[in-house]
């Protein structure tokens, strides 16, 4: 016999004074309610309730033992009730990972409407470029930039963004303008670190294509710092497009061999598990994806989830 079961039928029982109706509202039948009952006080060895053809009445220990039922059955009411908010509604705290320059740049901007909208929703944001172990920080939702391999992670595809080739004009009076690609090798670079050294860059101009082999004579795990120092004037360094947006319109930074283009890379949404996402990340998830497709173009391709890692 399922214990808890069946202190349910017995609450139902004195709920609604009759055994027919508990069995209406459990979606069994009298019968098998009558027995749930019976087989309920030969295991507790007390008669609960005292039965006669007109009506049911509860014994002294039948009336003590309802109202542990009763609190029981009102705690998994409560739960379940919680789970139904977090399933259709925003709620409780949502926890993300983010890239320290996605955070700053876009992830307060993205997520505002959905906070203003939820009062009863708050965020907490883990803004590192190293990778966050998810399941350990108790993470939600992590945003990616790179390339997808294997792994138990869900990746859901946000929106795809240009990386273009960038330094100031004074550093490149200095080192000389790069003509082909190849010339790129012998430049200083600036490089992100979790890419891994050395790089290599996959240059494509037309039906063209050339890789290069390059070091970095400064690096960071920061793209802000790398960015930085770009700005600076101390080498090259490969960004974001939305990132030096204003840099570029300004000036202030240059685009070295605009002619020749580097893959797009990939914006994901990471999830440890694949279904029963809570009401929050999935509205994180699309408020996301819809301030990114008004900035950028949304990434090509299903919109299903994958799953992957990152390099």
């Amino acid at each position: 016999m399922d214990k808890f079961k069946a202190m349910a039928a017995f609450a139902r029982v004195v709920e609604l004074g009759s055994m027919s109706a508990a069995a209406r509202v459990m979606g069994m039948s009298t019968s098998a309610v009558s027995q749930t009952i019976r087989a309920l006080e030969a295991q507790t060895g007390v008669v609960l309730l005292h039965r006669s053809t007109r009506r049911l009445t509860l014994s002294a220990a039948g009336s003590s033992f309802y109202e542990g039922c009763a609190e029981m059955l009102a705690a998994a009411e409560r739960a379940e009730q919680r789970l139904a908010e977090q399933r259709d509604a925003p709620v409780g705290e949502l926890r993300i990972a983010a890239p320290m320059s996605f955070a700053g740049a876009h992830l307060g901007v993205a997520l505002a409407p959905l906070l203003r909208a939820n009062p009863q929703l708050s965020l907490r944001i883990f803004a590192a470029d190293e990778r966050i172990d998810l399941i350990e920080s108790r993470i939600d939702l992590a945003i990616r930039v790179g390339r997808l391999a294997d792994s138990s992670l869900v990746a859901r595809p946000l929106a795809q963004w240009n990386e273009l080739l960038c330094a100031t004009p004074g550093w490149l009076a200095q080192a000389g303008v790069p003509r082909e690609p190849e010339d790129l090798a012998q430049l200083d670079w600036l490089i992100l670190t979790p890419l891994g050294e050395p790089q290599m860059l996959d240059l494509r101009c037309g039906n063209a294509q050339r890789q290069v082999r390059i070091l970095g004579r400064s690096a960071s795990n920061s793209q802000q710092a790398v960015l930085a120092l770009t700005r600076e004037g101390l080498g090259i360094s490969r960004q974001v497009e939305a990132d030096v947006a204003a840099d570029l319109a300004s000036g202030a930074l240059v685009r070295v061999l605009p002619e020749w283009s580097l893959p797009p890379i990939g914006v994901w949404a990471v999830t440890p598990q694949r279904e029963a996402q809570p009401a929050k990340v999935r509205h994180a998830i699309e408020a996301l994806r819809q301030y990114l497709a008004r900035r950028l173009p949304t990434a090509p391709g299903a919109e299903s989830p994958r799953q992957g890692r990152y390099e």
